[in-house]
């Protein structure tokens, strides 16, 4: 339990920025048009009976500018690979050659914009998310302090407004990184 309400906002504020950073580095993979490792960083693998990053079944390589090859290390996961690559949301049809996957990266078409514009929204969304999952954690843990009677009722309303209020600012920086992003990628 934090001893105090400076305790407790350090807490959640380290967390949020946890969401943040999540948020920053699947939208690093969000490119517009050329090739970029980071673009297949969200891709989860259905592997070895559960569901792993990528990185953790090959390696990605940037051949050339509109070309991703991915080596996959494991044979009997290349289609596995393909196929989350290929329902990733990503628009991208990945191609497999004996244990590399070749994926070509489409020109970026209005409607390829746009799907990038809703990815990027998806992702956005499970931020803000986690967010408010670290809100509700530090709700909890103020209810639990002031049923234990550490802190007074006065206090709770003092802390739960606190916790809202950076809440709503963590909220507002998703908001704007998404904005951002969505520009860069409606940019021609």
């Amino acid at each position: 339990m934090p001893a105090d309400l400076k305790d407790l906002l350090a807490d959640l504020t380290r967390r949020m920025d946890g969401a943040i950073d999540s948020l920053r580095r699947d939208l690093s993979g969000l490119r517009s048009g050329r090739a970029s490792p980071n673009l297949l960083e969200p891709v989860r693998v259905e592997a070895y009976g559960s569901e792993v990053p990528l990185s953790q079944v090959g390696s990605i390589a940037v051949p050339e500018a509109r070309m991703l090859t991915v080596s996959v290390w494991d044979r009997s996961v290349v289609g596995a690979v393909e196929r989350a690559i290929r329902d990733s949301g990503l628009g991208l049809n990945p191609a497999a050659d004996g244990q590399t996957i070749r994926v070509p990266i489409p020109v970026l078409t209005e409607e390829r914009r746009n799907e990038l514009a809703r990815a990027a929204g998806r992702y956005a969304e499970n931020a803000k998310i986690a967010v408010r999952g670290v809100r509700r954690d530090g709700m909890e843990q103020t209810k639990t302090a002031e049923k234990n009677s550490d802190i007074s009722q006065d206090d709770m309303k003092t802390w739960s407004d606190s916790i809202q209020k950076l809440t709503d600012e963590y909220v507002k920086k998703i908001d704007d990184i998404l904005a951002e992003k969505e520009r860069e990628i409606k940019q021609v």
